[in-house]
């Protein structure tokens, strides 16, 4: 584990440059201690690694220095051949990139390990896109890619869900994020972090200004931020309701993602009790389509709210199409 550890920092320090021994410490989950132990055993070993104290110090290689690493194990070798989101190198345009890498990197693996990597890519499919999911919209962020990179701010046309018309934001791009085949712009508006979807942006714009970003702050740290806001709604409702065993597993994968909690089941009896969270008692009404196998126990608003709904529904189609009339 420490040679795997020393390979790891080597690299880092290679691609990196300078990188603070706490930073190393957190990525390879050891002390700084255990960090600066080997930082000496690699200069030991002949690497020219240095260490520099204070403030804007850290840990770094001299300049110039580059190392050939091919050792690569089977796992690594398989791993690199999965591709865990079909698409998105289409999408930023580097399909072709992305194939004529593999093609380098099956020529550079060890012997033993090409034929386990190339059995990967044929029995591994990795599919992003949800089940009955309406079909991800086509996309450009060819300009949201070039802001992201140039590190430029960029001034966009965003129209907000419910909308008639965009609205105009000057933003400080942080990157772009790929959740369920849905590109997402990640990026500060007035030093506040802001979600955009990149299918409601009508045009954006580089502008000559740098991006101003919070110091210290990286797109992992902003998308954590952005997406607890929207999994955890403050002020929400809390809806207990039971469905049927026999369409659980459909259940599960509709409304899967407004449940509070799996449920405890002990595999017995027809019915299963679930808690599920929603931002107002009507967004509820989605509990409808399960019919009489999902009946909702409280609280009372939502129960009214779906009675309401279901007597809209009789009279709807109680009497003659208006059509037909």
């Amino acid at each position: 584990m420490k040679s795997d550890r020393l390979l790891s920092i080597l690299l880092l320090l290679q691609t990196r440059g300078r990188v603070p021994a706490h930073e190393l410490a957190d990525r390879l989950e050891v002390s700084v201690r255990t960090i600066y132990r080997d930082v000496e055993a690699l200069s030991t070993a002949g690497v020219p690694v240095y260490a520099e104290r204070g403030r804007h110090g850290g840990i770094a290689l001299l300049p110039g220095y580059r190392t050939d690493v091919t050792g690569l194990t089977a796992d690594e070798s398989r791993a690199l051949f999965i591709l865990a989101a079909q698409g998105a190198h289409a999408a930023l345009g580097l399909d072709a990139a992305m194939r004529s890498a593999l093609r380098k990197v099956m020529a550079a693996l060890p012997e033993p390990h090409r034929p386990a990597a190339e059995l990967t890519s044929r029995r591994i499919l990795v599919e992003s896109s949800r089940w009955m999911g309406p079909p991800p919209a086509e996309v450009d962020v060819s300009a949201l890619q070039d802001a992201v990179f140039a590190d430029r701010r960029l001034r966009i046309r965003y129209r907000h869900s419910g909308a008639d018309a965009p609205r105009t934001y000057t933003v400080d791009p942080y990157g772009l994020v790929s959740k369920a085949g849905v590109w997402y712009l990640v990026a500060d508006r007035r030093a506040v972090p802001r979600l955009f979807r990149a299918d409601r942006i009508h045009a954006a714009t580089l502008t000559d200004a740098p991006v101003k970003r919070r110091e210290g702050v990286e797109l992992a740290d902003v998308w954590a931020v952005l997406k607890r806001q929207v999994e955890v709604r403050p002020g929400g409702v809390t809806v207990t309701a039971r469905v049927r065993r026999s369409r659980f597993d459909l259940f599960l994968r509709l409304c899967g993602g407004s449940l509070l909690a799996r449920p405890d089941d002990d595999g017995t009896g027809e019915w299963i009790t679930v808690g599920l969270g929603y931002p107002a008692v009507g967004a509820a009404r989605q509990l409808l389509q399960f019919g009489d196998s999902v009946e909702v126990l409280e609280p009372p608003q939502a129960r009214e709210e779906l009675a309401r709904c279901a007597a809209s529904l009789t009279a709807l189609y109680g009497g003659t199409p208006r059509a037909r009339r």
